[in-house]
């Protein structure tokens, strides 16, 4: 499975654009954390091109020594288990960059970041997509896609959703969708709020700017 935080700050790989879409979301001069910040791309950019006090945490010691080694401010723990360290309000923005399907318990840490920061960005790939809804009725198989890449037998993802699934959850917790941006090879659209049906249907992933109601 490729590391989706693998491309190199500044020089990000075509399908990591909402990396960079991200960090345009992001104010400047704030205080960020980046959670599952993988090699760091995302928090480099971050800091180099938007000037923010910005901290990470990943659970790969491969992913901590890259990060370090780009002098980025990273420690190694668990999103599922390590949130409930970091104070109320710490953080003016909080990232979780493809990563909340891989976590275990994703309504947890949702609820974690909602209190850690005032504002959180979230970045998933869209289950609801036409292309795996197509791939799952024609050929019964969990399918393979730009946004979905590994086996199901090599995914470190186990928490799969749609975009509205989504959006759903987050009215659970009381966090409002500001913002979601859509990506579909390579083309973002943009909406005030939740996604659209139609957005629900075509888009590869699914960027979504939150605050706590």
């Amino acid at each position: 499975m490729i590391d989706p935080k693998s491309a190199a700050a500044g020089n990000l790989a075509a399908d990591r654009i909402d990396l960079k879409l991200i960090a345009d979301m992001v104010p400047r001069d704030t205080k960020v954390l980046d959670i599952g910040c993988g090699d760091g791309a995302l928090l480099e950019l971050l800091v180099n091109e938007r000037g923010v006090d910005g901290r990470g945490l990943e659970l790969g010691q491969s992913g901590v020594n890259n990060c370090v080694a780009r002098g980025l401010s990273v420690v190694q723990g668990n999103a599922d288990a390590d949130l409930s360290y970091y104070p109320d309000n710490g953080f003016d923005t909080v990232i979780l960059s493809q990563t909340l399907q891989a976590t275990q318990r994703p309504h947890d840490v949702l609820r974690e970041m909602a209190r850690i920061g005032n504002r959180l960005i979230v970045s998933i790939p869209n289950f609801g997509h036409w292309r795996v809804r197509l791939d799952l009725l024609a050929k019964g198989r969990m399918p393979v896609t730009g946004a979905l890449k590994a086996s199901w037998y090599e995914t470190a993802n186990i928490h799969l959703c749609t975009l509205k699934d989504f959006a759903d959850l987050c009215d659970v917790l009381s966090l409002s969708v500001e913002r979601c941006i859509t990506l579909s090879r390579g083309h973002a659209t943009a909406y005030a709020g939740r996604p659209t049906r139609r957005a629900n249907l075509l888009a590869d992933q699914g960027v979504f700017v939150l605050r706590r109601l």
